[in-house]
């Protein structure tokens, strides 16, 4: 079903946190580009592997660094968006470092959220939605069963919730690893249906 938006094109932005430009990530992004292009909507693209930029954050909070202007233009993109996607593998049952780097540079107190007082966070990127693919090499069961979706279940409540941002679903493509030209091409054909339904 598609978002009801407030109203104009919908406005996504894909987050591709896959530091292999030729993994397979790629082609389950390019597939939910198309997919929300052909019914209208606008988007932008986050692609971690081609930004340059420190990912450690060398001081915490306590001393703040200064945003390359790949991270600045990422933020705009962030910030322009009713909607993200968020594409990356799930590597030790987790995102790759590359993506937590750029998670720790730019969601930072005053720009994703701030504090009302001790006890009460304001999330900045309110009204906003995301969507979570992720790839791995174990079956999906395992990693909902077993390890309890923790690195997942940390994007959605740690980090996108705690910034206002609503998760509308999260779909997990598995196991890549021998996997066959035609289980890859279902999960292609799959996702660019999800992006023509803008969810």
């Amino acid at each position: 079903m598609k978002q009801q938006l407030t109203g104009g094109r919908p406005k996504i932005v894909i987050i591709n946190g896959h530091p292999d430009t030729e993994s397979y990530n790629f082609a389950l992004h390019a597939a939910y580009k198309k997919g929300a292009l052909s019914t209208g909507a606008e988007v932008r693209e986050v692609t971690l592997a081609h930004l340059q930029f420190n990912p450690n954050l060398q001081h915490g909070y306590r001393k703040r660094m200064e945003l390359e202007p790949d991270l600045l233009a990422a933020w705009e993109n962030i910030v322009w968006a009713d909607h993200m996607v968020w594409i990356y593998p799930l590597w030790w049952g987790g995102m790759p470092a590359l993506l937590k780097g750029f998670l720790d540079r730019l969601f930072l107190p005053g720009m994703a959220f701030k504090l009302k007082n001790k006890h009460t966070i304001i999330g900045l990127l309110a009204g906003k939605t995301a969507r979570i693919i992720s790839t791995m090499d174990y079956p999906a069961w395992y990693y909902k069963w077993f390890i309890r979706q923790t690195g997942t279940r940390v994007v959605k409540k740690m980090i996108l919730s705690y910034c206002g941002i609503k998760t509308t679903g999260v779909t997990y493509i598995s196991p890549i690893m021998d996997s066959t030209p035609a289980f890859r091409e279902k999960n292609i054909t799959m996702v660019e249906k999800m992006g023509s339904n803008w969810k």
